[in-house]
């Protein structure tokens, strides 16, 4: 019966650390053989080289216990480095969908520009109410908040309640103090 000194569960990678500590080990310990133990009658001395032996593995070993190492750190590295580049995708596409939103937004504000203002500000809230509802949401949101406050409340309190809220929940998420203001 022939018996491993290494397990076949053990992976190289995992024999490196094994065999450094196993020579570590074999270096504090002193050697005791049984030729050691018996002395040769004609008083000649067998050489012991079994510590010199072990010396010489662990040393031989040991760079590629370092590279071992190194090529460890080097794939972890190589892990983290994979993770962070799937970030900055994730980060680059809501950089791209924030700066649409701000495109979208400044679109729908200089849709109010026209002239449009201009005209609903000479309207009185009655009469401007009902055109403001028949418009796209958007567009007459534009318009209210480009009209003075108290002239957009009376239009607003003239409107149907589901389109005025409508407007109003347009009004506030364009005015959103959680929204950055710098357009860099």
């Amino acid at each position: 019966m022939t018996l491993s000194v290494f397990p076949l569960h053990v992976r190289p990678l995992g024999l490196v650390p094994k065999l450094l500590a196993a020579c570590a080990l074999l270096l504090l310990v002193p050697p005791v053989n049984a030729q050691q133990a018996a002395a040769p009658q004609n008083g000649a001395q067998f050489p012991t080289t079994t510590g010199q032996d072990i010396e010489k593995f662990c040393t031989n070993i040991a760079d590629s216990a370092r590279d071992q190492r190194y090529l460890l750190q080097k794939q972890e590295l190589d892990k983290l480095k994979s993770g962070v580049d799937e970030r900055i995708v994730v980060l680059e596409t809501r950089k791209a969908e924030y700066e649409d939103w701000l495109k979208r937004r400044n679109d729908f504000l200089a849709s109010a520009q026209a002239g449009l203002v201009d005209i609903y500000k000479t309207m009185k809230a009655d009469a401007a109410a009902p055109r403001l509802e028949a418009m796209e949401p958007g567009v007459a949101a534009a318009i209210i908040m480009k009209l003075p406050a108290r002239q957009s409340g009376l239009i607003l309190s003239e409107m149907d309640p589901k389109k005025a809220g409508l407007i109003s929940s347009i009004l506030s998420s364009a005015s959103d103090p959680n929204t950055s203001k710098d357009r860099s």
